[in-house]
């Protein structure tokens, strides 16, 4: 006879992004049950929340197993003060009313795996930060960062395990960052950034959807976790890899100069490009988790 796998009912705030699509294509092929709640609802799984009050929405939190909270604006945007503030409100805002409804519930979820990043780290093209040792500092990224991990964490429900996801760039085909970076490749500038020694920490989609299972399923784990392949290379590696990949001979290095008016064109920060981020998924690794994917393949 067939034993019957338990299906989980998964709540992803905010996943009407690259992750969040993946994601739920991701547990909804292992049968699991997933409901979106966006600003936008186009699907019958997707529900309407404004990600700041409370709604109807709360009623499907109710007996849900898992929540996965990945709201927030892009920060490939310019860092204007208007931008800035939407940057930190919707993370903020939207992680307290997820406490909020929480803290309402019969029977709330059992792990909730809220967004953070691996910027949250310093720059640091030596020190390699696990989440033991890593070097925590003080600017606008790191302090978004600090201030919502420090929103998520400020409450706790006993029955709660709580996880915030320190990401890195996440390469996939359908969305983030890796589509432009082949863009800009294959128009022949995939060259490296800058002085192209900064640290690339970066996990294939595959791999971030594993993680993130291998997360929900193990008790043992919870606070802050480095979601990140346990090999960052330097960005000039990492060009020259993706040149590789897609067969362009070449690539112009984009010295810090040209990044900036670059990035004004692309209505982006070049801090995406030029902060380097060095770490290492020590919970990961040391519970067991191995990485599939590997860019050099």
């Amino acid at each position: 006879t067939l034993i019957k796998i338990q299906t989980m009912k998964i709540i992803i705030a905010g996943g009407s992004g690259f992750l969040g699509k993946e994601l739920e294509t991701y547990f909804r092929n292992k049968n699991h049950e997933v409901i979106i709640f966006t600003r936008n609802p186009k699907q019958q799984n997707e529900i309407f929340w404004d990600a700041k009050t409370i709604g109807n929405w709360t009623e499907f939190l109710e007996n849900s197993d898992v929540l996965i909270n990945l709201t927030g604006k892009s920060v490939d945007c310019r860092y204007t003060e208007k931008n800035k503030q939407e940057i930190y409100n919707s993370r903020i805002f939207s992680t307290r009313i997820l406490q909020q409804a929480i803290d309402t519930l019969q029977n709330p979820p059992k792990v909730w795996l809220n967004a953070s990043s691996a910027t949250i780290y310093i720059h640091s093209e030596t020190h390699l930060n696990t989440e033991e040792n890593g070097i925590i500092g003080d600017d606008f990224s790191m302090n978004i960062c600090k201030s919502w991990e420090q929103e998520f964490f400020k409450i706790e429900n006993e029955n709660i395990r709580k996880i915030a996801l320190r990401t890195s760039i996440v390469l996939g085909n359908s969305g983030g960052a890796f589509p432009k970076m082949k863009l800009i490749t294959k128009l022949g500038l995939g060259g490296k950034q800058g002085r192209g020694n900064q640290m690339m920490s970066w996990i294939y989609i595959d791999d971030f959807c594993r993680a993130v299972e291998f997360l929900i399923e193990n008790e043992k784990i919870c606070g802050a976790v480095n979601v990140t392949a346990p090999n960052p290379i330097t960005n000039k590696e990492f060009m020259k890899t993706l040149r590789k990949k897609i067969k362009i001979p070449f690539g112009i290095a984009s010295p810090v100069w040209l990044l900036e008016i670059m990035s004004i064109f692309l209505k982006t920060e070049t801090e995406l490009l030029l902060k380097s981020r060095n770490t290492f998924p020590k919970k990961l690794i040391d519970s067991g988790f191995n990485f599939k994917s590997n860019f050099f393949e």
